[in-house]
């Protein structure tokens, strides 16, 4: 039965493990695509691509249909839903359609299944709150580097860079924001470099102050040990006032004894 559940647990590891390399794939081609660094519609990108959707959908659609509550599978899976948006479907129809007003929806579908696919790697931020605005932290960041180049006609490399620079506080101004979108995507880093000094400083704070389960064990075992002592002194206690008490008889009846005589 352990060795079942250990087989079962490590399953589960592996298909996280693996969903969330895929995703992490995914992201930097969408990343670069973005960035015009390569063309995700091209081959061998597109057969990476929808490769990976490809796995992601269908994923998504036996855990729709292996779960009870619809529902709220599809509150809970947002994220899961917006990294299978068919967005090279999209733009294939759009360019037989010679759409080509319609490019910038392609990608603005494009970072929106850059969100979710940021969001499927959530199975692995479950371990404290720093870890998981740490996940915040470098979505915002990614998000606002893509707007920032978008708007602002800069490489990716350089958003970034402007992106980073600004949450940290440290503001060079060797790039700085015209636009109102580039201006906007500022204020989000500078919010997300407040709040991340925070939340490092708080549990850098709580570290130190916590307890370990070791020790938490080892003072409960203390102040139990400590219980059974005080119980076992006042029984002790009870005893000894007893004898006293039968001593002091026994020395009356001597001393009524004496007079009597």
């Amino acid at each position: 039965m352990k060795i079942r559940k250990k087989e079962q647990k490590r399953l589960i590891i592996t298909y996280q493990i693996t969903m969330a390399l895929l995703a992490i794939v995914s992201i930097l081609l969408i990343v670069m695509d973005l960035s015009r660094t390569i063309t995700i519609t091209a081959y061998p990108y597109s057969l990476v691509d929808n490769l990976i959707w490809g796995i992601f959908t269908l994923d998504y659609l036996i855990r729709l249909g292996r779960a009870k509550n619809k529902k709220e599978f599809f509150v809970h899976n947002i994220f899961d839903l917006l990294s299978i948006i068919p967005v090279n479907l999209a733009f294939s129809i759009f360019r037989i359609n010679r759409l080509g007003r319609l490019f910038v929806v392609i990608r603005l579908l494009r970072l929106t299944r850059l969100v979710g696919l940021i969001g499927r790697l959530r199975y692995f931020l479950k371990f404290n709150g720093l870890i998981y605005y740490l996940y915040i932290s470098i979505s915002v960041l990614a998000i606002t580097s893509i707007m920032f180049s978008i708007a602002e006609n800069r490489s990716i490399w350089a958003s970034l860079w402007l992106a980073i620079t600004t949450s940290t506080t440290v503001g060079y101004g060797d790039i700085a924001p015209h636009t109102v979108l580039g201006k906007i995507s500022a204020v989000f880093d500078m919010l997300v470099g407040i709040g991340l000094v925070g939340v490092i400083t708080g549990n850098i704070t709580a570290l130190f102050s916590r307890r370990s389960p070791r020790n938490e064990h080892s003072l409960k075992k203390l102040h139990h040990e400590n219980q059974a002592i005080l119980k076992q002194n006042a029984d002790l206690i009870k005893q000894n006032q007893a004898i006293l008490s039968e001593l002091k008889t026994l020395k009356d009846q001597l001393q009524n004894k004496q007079d009597d005589n």
